[in-house]
């Protein structure tokens, strides 16, 4: 199965003040970190990011846009990675936010395993929507999801799906653990510096 990894970074990073996905932890930013997580689990890693594309130039990755602006949800950034996964001939996509420096190595093996169609991430009972594994065969049907009066929420779309929820314990510290805020970011570095350099 020829999986790829969008690293969705659409989202305006309010909370942050700044664009969360090159803040810097430990030396790296954030997208370089979960670029360094994935690029070994997958066959190719793109990122999903609206605006000014060069931005992300320093990761010399594909970076495409929306295709759904009117939406306002991750489930445009979904859209997008499965569109592109389609595009260039992938069986399924792993979509991870960029603010999640701490994703486990074995993300891809596990939730391949839990099956198609679809697998999502979870840890201390909390599901992690975005982080998912979803077949490329879902783009049609997405479509028509998309298409209704109502559009549904992420949460929406994985049960809709049935998507299997795969969870990882947490040790040290959350392995899908993301940073939102400066807070959040500060602890982000007390946590690479002691457990994730």
């Amino acid at each position: 199965m020829r999986i790829c990894a969008v690293i969705v970074a659409g989202g305006h990073s309010s909370r942050m003040g700044r664009e969360k996905a090159l803040a810097l932890v430990h030396g790296r930013t954030l997208v370089e970190r979960v670029i360094d997580a994935l690029s070994a689990q997958v066959d190719a890693v793109a990122i999903n990011a609206n605006g000014d594309v060069a931005r992300f130039a320093m990761t010399t990755l594909p970076v495409f846009g929306d295709l759904r602006n009117d939406i306002g949800t991750p489930l445009a950034g979904l859209h997008a990675a499965l569109t592109h996964a389609v595009q260039h001939g992938f069986d399924a996509v792993l979509t991870t936010p960029s603010d999640a420096p701490f994703l486990p190595h074995d993300l891809v093996a596990r939730l391949a395993t839990a099956g198609p169609p679809a697998a999502i991430a979870a840890s201390g009972g909390r599901e992690h929507y975005l982080t998912g594994l979803w077949s490329s065969n879902l783009l049609g049907d997405l479509e028509k999801a998309l298409s209704q009066a109502c559009t549904p929420r992420m949460q929406d779309w994985a049960r809709h799906c049935h998507a299997a929820v795969v969870e990882w314990p947490i040790t040290s510290h959350d392995p899908f653990f993301n940073a939102n805020t400066p807070g959040e970011l500060a602890e982000a570095e007390r946590i690479a510096a002691e457990f994730a350099p």
